[in-house]
């Protein structure tokens, strides 16, 4: 099988079929990517540990931060205490959620991945059209693309100030 049979296969899996997870399966949220085709995930009761892609997954699917996995334990392992069996889009967490078998720890933390990845295919165009001038100069970077791969960290008015006094 060519390398590009071999990920149209791969891909139409992953997109097209729905996935439940069995008794040992569970749903974990990747939290880093540390190399070597290892991931650190999170379960909804808050353990974390290393999980592993498989060999048809490599170089095929892409996995980052935030995004769901259904994985199979591995009982041998000590860091590595899993291996991924499957990558649920957001249509799978859709249908897992109205199924009842999405734990509720991951219920609000799908919802924000859901909205961040609408905002970003449709951006919002503001009622009022901003005049040129000063308020084009503006610091307001609501409509710039959010990176997802990156974390986001919010600077509050306070540190500001404390700044511009120091």
């Amino acid at each position: 099988m060519s390398q590009a049979t071999k990920r149209k296969h791969v891909v139409k899996e992953v997109l097209g079929e729905h996935m439940v997870p069995s008794d040992q399966q569970q749903i974990v949220r990747v939290l880093r990517t540390p190399g070597n085709n290892l991931h650190e995930v999170e379960t909804a009761q808050g353990q974390r540990f290393l999980v592993s892609m498989p060999s048809k997954y490599r170089k095929n699917i892409w996995i980052k931060r935030g995004d769901f996995l259904i994985v199979d334990p591995i009982e041998e392992g000590e860091k590595v205490k899993a291996e991924i069996s499957f990558v649920l889009c957001k249509d799978h967490v859709r249908s897992l959620q109205k199924e009842g078998l999405w734990p509720e720890a991951f219920s609000e933390v799908a919802e924000k991945h859901n909205n961040n990845r609408n905002r970003q295919t449709q951006p919002e165009l503001s009622a009022e059209p901003q005049s040129s001038g000063e308020e084009s100069s503006s610091e307001d970077d609501s409509d710039l693309f959010v990176n997802t791969n990156r974390r986001q960290y919010h600077e509050s008015e306070e540190e500001s100030e404390e700044e511009e006094v120091a």
